[in-house]
């Protein structure tokens, strides 16, 4: 598109300074890559004021800076509620120039005074032992996206825009990150934004054509191509191509202010209409600026500025190279540093006026520290959702179906600051009574007249449902960082697409929670694992992965949980909690599928804040110490535990054994390693000390030999869990091809309890030929016979 021509041009003096502004954001850019000491020159540069190491990135840097300082002009002009994200990899120098500039960073951090000696210490934290990344990582102020791992930015600032009507979300987009496969399917996010009631996202695609080694791919197809790729996407596209700084600011103003105006028509258009909202065509913005611009042309020779050299750092040997030093120095000293920064080393006054001031500071935007507009969500009472289990083992349904009655309630409590995201499996998780609070599911797309015919499509809609979970997770995250709370629920097998998101949003947790003090606790991210392994009666091999568990707890304990509630009740206690928890990744594994109910509400809210206990129903050691503990996790595992426990005490009546159901993971955990572990006297107290533990998990067994190994009895607990082997199975045949069963269990009791293997020989082929007669049934019928799927706890 043109560049648009109406608005007033910039004054010569408007110019001067936002050149100059510009140019102190430079500077310090550099400085903090390069600059151990002397931080304004004001001696000639020396070897030793270099950092021995040089380490991060400048090609991103003043175009970063570039889109900022236009958005100050704009933000003081209409008053604008912005936030800024940074998309490009270590391109945090950018954002940290400008929050030193804008004071906020000197508010954080007082020993990074904007004085010479602050500046100092601003400079030599940057990728240093003892300082900070060159990500835009948690202790960046204004920061929500970290940026350690490219393609999440335009997810994350949705996420940010929707529910918040006045905030407009400003991403500059890398053009390595636009590579990715996650930032392809976020283009498509201005399909669920509604200009109503939602904010604003302007994408500004970077383009300064290479990553560290490679030209990127939108910098080398054809302009036609390039613009016709966005406008498929849904959007409108304004171009801004150049390097001379005295066409270019003109250009982005005019630009930058055209795409302000028109967010803020479309918006004023929908909102005064009284009807409903069409999809509008959002401006975007392609900067095509120079790869480290501003940086010496050449070195060596060699093409500097505009070519892969200079992505990360440009001149490699200043200390080393006296040649080289004194290109450094050059290269900073052509910001003219003493006409920016006064004698004790502040922004001169006239370039600081050119910031925002209080909250409208990008850097200071509440938005971007969302705990300090964090509301409680306003919950309904769980235990009026819970079902009435009169005896336990004897009623059988789908506990999210239970769920999503409770989840339908908390959505119309909260109609501004809840969604609830998944991957097109709302309806297939059981989900689906939540669009009766929900207005349905988010969709400003096109729609079909029979789309009416149960399609729960709206725009209006708060269920928020597309087939990429990675925009989903990345949405969630957005929502959850400003100040808001959410559910997500995904198959089992394919949570594993987000792992990645997961571990970055881990560390930013840990860091943001046990270290950065000015940083207020957000909601939890609450991740409904469901449509299990154990139940993939058609989807096959395919669908059977539980390893999701294992990432998780890689990640540190102080902010990652899993539960694996047993039943229904279980799980609406258990979701209450995670929806009132902060700071939190709390991962729920639940099935869809119909399973027995076993705990009355009383019992289940005991239980789950236990976390793990003995269900005296399933006990017969009352008093005496058994012969065995039978423990398990999971729904599936539960029920074949129950089921082996019933077998043993109808032909093995004088085995004494012990039923232990773990719903918190982490609490097998000492808790010397995790803050809700057991201590020794209490994993003793229910496992024994010395004898077998036959323990039927829901994921891989190795990951409970691991939360495990430290225990006291640990060479006598022994898990059974998923070994990688299934198909197209009936449930209790895959539980049997990983011996997970209900006859496999009580065969590893008679085996390992003494006195058993000669009294229970009998019991034992029977049980053999059980598994037989299983599988040869399955493989003939299509189905488990009717006594094993109708199974219930005997009275």
């Amino acid at each position: 598109m043109s560049t648009p021509s109406t608005y007033e041009p910039l004054s010569a003096e408007e110019l001067r300074k936002i050149n100059a502004y510009w140019s102190a954001c430079n500077y310090l850019c550099v400085g903090m890559l390069y600059l151990l000491e002397n931080p304004l020159l004001r001696e000639p540069l020396k070897p030793e004021q270099i950092k021995h190491r040089l380490l991060g990135h400048w090609g991103s840097d003043p175009g970063q800076s570039f889109v900022w300082v236009h958005l100050n002009r704009l933000i003081k002009k209409y008053n604008l509620d912005l936030i800024y994200i940074s998309g490009p990899g270590h391109g945090a120098p950018a954002t940290l120039s400008n929050s030193y500039l804008e004071g906020v960073y000197s508010e954080i951090y007082p020993d990074k005074s904007q004085t010479v000696e602050g500046m100092q210490r601003f400079f030599k934290q940057f990728s240093f032992p003892g300082g900070i990344g060159s990500h835009c990582t948690p202790e960046t102020p204004g920061s929500i996206h970290e940026g350690g791992e490219l393609g999440y930015s335009l997810s994350h600032g949705f996420g940010a825009a929707f529910d918040n009507p006045d905030l407009i979300v400003t991403v500059v987009v890398g053009d390595g990150e636009a590579e990715t496969g996650p930032m392809a399917t976020s283009w498509h996010s201005n399909k669920f934004l509604n200009p109503i009631h939602d904010g604003a996202v302007l994408p500004i695609l970077h383009l300064n054509g290479y990553k560290i080694a490679n030209p990127t791919i939108l910098a080398r197809i054809s302009p036609q191509e390039l613009e016709s790729l966005f406008i498929g996407y849904g959007w409108q596209p304004y171009i801004v191509e150049g390097d001379d700084p005295a066409i270019m600011h003109p250009k982005m103003a005019a630009v930058m202010e055209h795409c302000i105006t028109e967010i803020r028509a479309i918006q004023q258009k929908a909102r005064t209409a009284g009807g409903t909202p069409e999809r509008p065509r959002w401006p975007m913005i392609i900067l095509r600026t120079p790869k480290g611009w501003t940086c010496p042309k050449e070195i060596d020779g060699h093409k500097l500025e505009g070519s892969w050299r200079a992505h990360q750092m440009p001149i490699l040997d200043p200390v080393t190279n006296p040649a080289h030093l004194k290109l450094v120095e050059h290269w900073m000293r052509s910001y003219k540093p003493e006409e920016l920064f006064d004698e004790s080393g502040a922004l001169i006054p006239e370039l600081k006026a050119m910031a925002p001031t209080g909250d409208s500071r990008i850097t200071a935007n509440p938005h971007a520290n969302g705990g300090k507009l964090l509301k409680p969500l306003d919950l309904p009472n769980f235990c009026d959702y819970a079902v009435n289990v009169k005896k336990p083992g004897k009623l059988s349904l789908s506990p999210t179906d239970v769920l999503a009655h409770f989840l339908r309630d908390v959505m119309r409590r909260n109609m501004t600051n809840f969604r609830v995201f998944g991957p097109d499996e709302t309806a297939s998780n059981k989900l689906q009574v939540i669009y009766e609070g929900s207005h349905g599911k988010t969709w400003m797309a096109k729609m079909l007249p029979e789309d009416a015919d149960g399609g729960d499509l709206s725009v209006d809609g708060r269920v928020m449902e597309m087939l990429s979970e990675h925009t989903l997770e990345g949405w969630f995250e957005g929502y959850v960082l400003t100040g808001r709370h959410g559910f997500f629920s995904s198959y089992e097998a394919f949570v594993h697409i987000i792992d990645s998101m997961f571990n970055q949003h881990a560390k930013w947790l840990e860091k943001s929670k046990l270290e950065i003090r000015w940083r207020q606790p957000i909601s939890s991210i609450n991740l409904l694992i469901t449509s299990l392994v154990w139940r993939q009666d058609h989807n096959g091999f395919t669908h059977q992965d539980p390893g999701f568990l294992d990432i998780v707890t890689n990640k540190s304990p102080e902010v990652t949980r899993i539960y694996l509630p047993p039943d229904a009740n279980c799980l609406l206690s258990l979701t209450d909690h995670c929806l009132r928890s902060t700071d939190y990744i709390n991962v729920i594994v639940a099935d869809k599928a119909e399973h027995l109910q076993y705990l009355t509400m009383p019992q289940a809210i005991d239980h789950c804040t236990k976390g793990i206990g003995i269900w005296d129903f399933a006990s017969n050691d009352e008093g005496q110490e058994p012969d065995a503990v039978i423990a398990c996790a999971g729904d599936i595992p539960t029920l074949e535990a129950l089921a082996a426990v019933a077998l043993l005490r109808e032909h093995c009546p004088s085995v004494k054994l012990r039923f232990v159901n773990v719903v918190d993971l982490f609490r097998l955990m000492p808790e010397r390693e995790h803050p809700h572990g057991l201590s020794e006297q209490e994993f003793d107290s229910l496992f024994t000390t010395d004898k077998p533990v036959i323990f039927n998990f829901h994921a891989y067994a190795s990951l409970i030999h691991k939360l495990t190994y430290k225990r006291h009895n640990h060479d006598n607990i022994h898990v059974r869990g998923y070994k990688e082997k299934g198909n197209i199975n009936t449930p209790l045949e895959l539980a049997i091809l990983n011996q997970v069963d209900r006859f496999n269990l009580a065969i590893d009791v008679i085996d390992r309890v003494p006195g058993l293997q000669a009294s229970a020989a009998h019991t034992k082929q029977w049980l053999q030929d059980q598994i037989i007669h299983s599988i040869n049934y399955a493989h003939q019928n299509g189905i488990d016979s009717k006594d094993q799927r109708e199974w219930t706890w005997p009275s």
